[in-house]
């Protein structure tokens, strides 16, 4: 069975201890799908999506941003990362869906997997929020980490 590393010889919560780790730097981009369906994506134009609320993509790229910068606020063993840059792209996957990529990148002891994940997912819950009175039938799915590099070894899905 794999080691759980945020859990001490008790089984009890713990924040890592990184302080012996080298600092490298270390990049991770997690994606995300959010089907809006044909009717929504049919109303962007010069690729963006406008509602009430405002520019809808704008928006959400902000908003995965700043999700990206306030991950150890909302994960409790997260630890609190000097983010040297912080992406979020939005774009087309099909004629229902758009695909966000999330890309976050430290120097540091300590990997952004998490930035990258919750970078996209409040992206998601953003786009979700800034449409639902048009199709409350949105969905978010296949939120996953697409790659990472630095630190001990490097992953691609």
């Amino acid at each position: 069975m794999a080691e759980i590393s945020h859990l001490d010889e008790s089984d009890q919560p713990l924040m890592v201890d990184v302080s012996a780790k080298a600092e490298t730097v270390r990049v991770a981009t997690a994606t995300c799908l959010v089907t809006l369906g044909r009717v929504l994506l049919s109303q962007m134009d010069d690729g963006e999506l406008r509602n009430k609320k405002g520019p809808v993509l704008q928006t959400a790229i902000l908003a995965g941003i700043t999700g990206t910068k306030k991950t150890s606020d909302l994960i409790p063993l997260c630890h609190p990362l000097p983010l040297d840059s912080a992406k979020i792209e939005i774009t087309p996957y099909n004629d229902e869906s758009l695909l966000i990529t999330a890309t976050a990148k430290t120097t540091s002891r300590t990997g952004v997997e998490m930035e990258a994940l919750t970078g996209a997912s409040v992206a998601a819950l953003t786009l979700y929020d800034m449409c639902k009175a048009a199709n409350p039938a949105i969905v978010i799915s296949d939120l996953k980490l697409a790659k990472k590099t630095g630190g001990k070894s490097d992953y691609k899905a």
